[in-house]
C-alpha cells in the first residue's frame, strides 16, 4: 500500500517530521511518502495561506494519482483542500483535524483542542461544527507559538502547559493537538498531563490505511463525483479537468 502524506506548506523540516510520525503507526506493508507542494506558503496561519495551500494539496494528489498512490492524508489542521482532493483521488483522503476529532471521542467523552495561534481558533470551531464534534469539544485554546517555531527550544514546555491548563479549565478527558508540527509531542505531553493526547497525523495515517484495507474509498455519487469538464485559463490551466478526468502526472 502506498500512502501519501501531504504537508500543505513548503517547509521541508516539517514535512520530514510529519513523515516520521506517520511511519511509526502506518503498519506493515504500508509505504509512507511524505511530500509537500512545489509552491505555496512556508506555514499556514491565515485563511489566505490556507487558500494558497489548497492548490498545493491538489498538485500532490494529481501527481499521486499518476504514481498509483492508494490513499492520502492532508497534514494541516485546517484540512485545506480536503473536499477537492476527494473529488480527484481514487482512494480515500483523510484530513488530520477530522481524524483527530474522531480518535479523541473513541478514547474520551469530552476533549479540548490546543492549537498554535489565536487567529486559528475560529477555523477549529468551524471544523468541529462541520464534522459534528462541537458538543464533544469543551474548548479550543491557543499556545501562541507560530507554526515554524513549534520545535524551537522551550516550545514543548509551552504546549504542555497549555494542555495542562485546558484539562483543568475545561474538565476534559483528552486533548487534541491542533497543529501537524506538534506530532512528535504526544507521548511526552500525555505523560505530563495524565490524559490521552491525540495527534491528527498519526490518527489520519491509521484511518487512511484501515480504509484501504477495508476496501473503502470516497463515494463518487453526488457531491464527491469527479469535477465537471471545463477550461481553466491562466496560471492554473494544468488543473483543468477534461472529459476523461484530471490529467494525472507521474513522477517517473
Amino acid at each position: 500500500m502506498r500512502l501519501r502524506v501531504v504537508n500543505p506548506n513548503t517547509t521541508r523540516a516539517m514535512t520530514d517530521l510529519i513523515g516520521r510520525s506517520a511511519r511509526v503507526v502506518a503498519g506493515p506493508g504500508v509505504t509512507v511518502e511524505a511530500v509537500q507542494p512545489t509552491t505555496g506558503p512556508a506555514s499556514i496561519e491565515s485563511h489566505y495561506e490556507e487558500a494558497l495551500a489548497a492548490v498545493g494539496v491538489l498538485e500532490q494528489v494529481r501527481v499521486g494519482e499518476g504514481d498509483g498512490v492508494d490513499a492520502y492524508v492532508v497534514a494541516c489542521f485546517g484540512d485545506p483542500g480536503l473536499d477537492a482532493a476527494r473529488e480527484l483521488a481514487r482512494g480515500p483522503v483523510v484530513g488530520i483535524a477530522e481524524a483527530a476529532f474522531h480518535a479523541a471521542t473513541m478514547v474520551a467523552r469530552r476533549f479540548s483542542v490546543v492549537t498554535s495561534l489565536g487567529r486559528t481558533v475560529g477555523r477549529a470551531h468551524e471544523l468541529l461544527d462541520r464534522y459534528g464534534f462541537a458538543r464533544a469539544c469543551a474548548g479550543v485554546h491557543a499556545c501562541e507559538i507560530p507554526v515554524l517555531q513549534i520545535e524551537a527550544p522551550g516550545a514543548l514546555d509551552r504546549v504542555t502547559a497549555a494542555c495542562r491548563a485546558a484539562v483543568e479549565a475545561d474538565d476534559v478527558d483528552a486533548v487534541v493537538l491542533g497543529c501537524a508540527g506538534m506530532a512528535g509531542y504526544t507521548g511526552r505531553i500525555s505523560e505530563a498531563v495524565g490524559v490521552p493526547v491525540v495527534d491528527g497525523v498519526t490518527a489520519a495515517t491509521t484511518f487512511a490505511a484501515a480504509l484501504v484495507r477495508a476496501g473503502l474509498r470516497t463515494s463518487e455519487r453526488s457531491e464527491y463525483a469527479r469535477p465537471p469538464s471545463k477550461p481553466v485559463p491562466g496560471l492554473l490551466q494544468e488543473f483543468a479537468v477534461g472529459p476523461a478526468g484530471l490529467t494525472a502526472v507521474a513522477t517517473g
